[in-house]
């Protein structure tokens, strides 16, 4: 998140001096970053980085899901086609890690990342439906 806008920057917006920040990030003399402090610097550098690494840490992934607007069937084919060549490149993956009898370490990493994907793309799918055809409270007739 840092190298969006540079030690000096981040350190500037935090309203702290380059050694404070690196301190806190680095974890040195007792010091560590409040969750409330990389929030900050996640919302400074316009990335999701922190929150990816939380839900990894945690076993999961993080999905950052689509903004409400003017969503329509359209968007939700395209995401539909994405669906499915996603499957495609699973099954290709699989087939070729499988090939030999064993998943090696590289091919499980590539079989993990292909389903992160998947799953995020699941996610955006439903939220982009349910965002098109459910009707909000007081539209409805």
């Amino acid at each position: 998140m840092i190298k969006v806008h540079g030690w000096n920057g981040t350190a500037a917006t935090l309203g702290m001096k380059r050694p404070s920040l690196e301190a806190r990030v680095y974890e040195l003399n007792g010091q560590g970053l409040r969750v409330s402090t990389a929030m900050m610097v996640q919302r400074y550098s316009g990335t999701t980085h922190f929150a990816q690494a939380v839900a990894a840490a945690s076993g999961g992934v993080f999905i950052e899901l689509p903004a409400a607007g003017e969503m329509d069937g359209d968007d939700l084919l395209a995401k539909w086609q994405a669906l499915y060549g996603e499957i495609g490149d699973l099954s290709r993956t699989y087939a070729a890690a499988t090939g030999d009898g064993v998943i090696d370490t590289r091919e499980r990493a590539d079989l993990e990342r292909i389903a992160q994907h998947m799953h995020k793309t699941m996610k955006e799918l439903m939220t982009l439906a349910f965002q098109v055809y459910c009707p909000t409270p007081g539209d409805q007739t």
